[in-house]
């Protein structure tokens, strides 16, 4: 609202108030009728003035009012530019740490990125330094060239760069866990891998996702430790997702609200276990997926509120799994017909 509309309804407000406080007290000292021909004495023109300064004063209270208030809008306004301009500042200077060619000055571009993302002024500039980080994730980096002697210095290098990229992933394991709402948690934001290659252990155990997350065609050769996870309010996307090399783990992990997709995901060379898990999704997607070079355990867990998709009769039924839908399998779960044969 412009100032000067503001002022004059303001002051139209204040007499109006007035007007009305004068009216009651009329009519609450019995004053129904006033005579025309009566003269005022000195005293109710005494309280008549009193009466108008008072209704002057009280005008300039609420005007001065609006003023303090449009000020405050206007200071606070002012400090989120600010705020906004040196993260901007900051931002830019970390980017160009990220992409330096020596793998110290980029883990520290990793650290003063996650503190931006922990410092940002709203949502949608936190989103942008996990985005940063998350593209980083997904560029192509050349593999180890070994350990012999003519590529030592290469191999040194490799090395130092896998850690950045450890690093990220850590710390994005590590503020995702952390209560939604309070300092240094991501929470509630979009976190896209889309393709990624993890040649190491990740540990997000207990973290919470209740934003989009994409892990679609990644490939994780080392563990994967989703345990106690939640995933909730969005899609879960692992499909066409490479699991191999070792241990995955989604262990009483809950997965709610949304879709969960491991249409076409590979799992093989080590145990999966979704042991205890709750699916209380609209669509748990496991079409085309391939349990192979490991046990693959479903021991305790609960399928509820939505549909199940399986139908790869290739592979044997992962162990807990009938148990855990139950046979036959109630309306919306979809299983092999050869899984719930008898063995002959």
């Amino acid at each position: 609202m412009k100032p000067r509309w503001a002022f004059g309804l303001t002051f139209v407000g204040a007499v109006l108030v007035a007007g009305g406080i004068f009216y009651g007290l009329v009519v609450l000292l019995d004053f129904k009728e006033i005579d025309s021909t009566a003269k005022l004495d000195a005293k109710t023109l005494f309280d008549l003035v009193k009466l108008s300064f008072g209704v002057v004063a009280g005008a300039g209270a609420l005007v001065a009012l609006v003023v303090a208030y449009r000020r405050q809008r206007v200071d606070e306004a002012g400090a989120h530019r600010e705020a906004t301009r040196l993260h901007t500042e900051r931002f830019s200077q970390a980017v160009d740490k990220l992409g330096s060619d020596s793998p110290a000055v980029r883990l520290g571009g990793v650290h003063a990125l996650t503190g931006l993302a922990d410092d940002a002024p709203d949502s949608s500039l936190r989103q942008t330094c996990i985005d940063v980080l998350c593209a980083y994730l997904r560029l192509r980096y050349s593999p180890d060239p070994g350990e012999g002697p003519a590529h030592l210095e290469e191999h040194h290098r490799y090395l130092a760069l896998r850690e950045v990229r450890h690093t990220i992933l850590r710390l994005i394991g590590d503020h995702y866990r952390r209560p939604k709402g309070t300092h240094r948690s991501w929470q509630g934001c979009d976190l896209d891998l889309t393709g990624v290659t993890s040649d190491g252990d990740i540990d997000f155990r207990g973290a919470t996702f209740s934003g989009g997350v994409n892990f679609r065609g990644a490939t994780f050769s080392g563990g994967v430790n989703f345990r106690g996870a939640t995933f909730s309010g969005g899609v879960v996307n692992f499909d066409d997702a490479t699991f191999s090399g070792s241990a995955v783990y989604f262990d009483y992990a809950t997965f709610s609200g949304g879709v969960v997709n491991f249409r076409d995901s590979t799992f093989s060379g080590g145990d999966v276990s979704f042991g205890g898990a709750e699916f209380s999704a609209g669509l748990v997607h496991f079409r085309g997926a391939d349990f192979s070079g490991g046990d693959v355990f479903f021991a305790g867990a609960e399928f509820s509120g939505g549909d199940v998709l399986f139908d790869d009769p290739t592979n044997p039924a992962p162990q807990g799994l009938l148990a855990a839908v139950g046979t036959p399998p109630p309306a919306g779960v979809t299983l092999p017909s050869a899984w719930l044969l008898p063995a002959p």
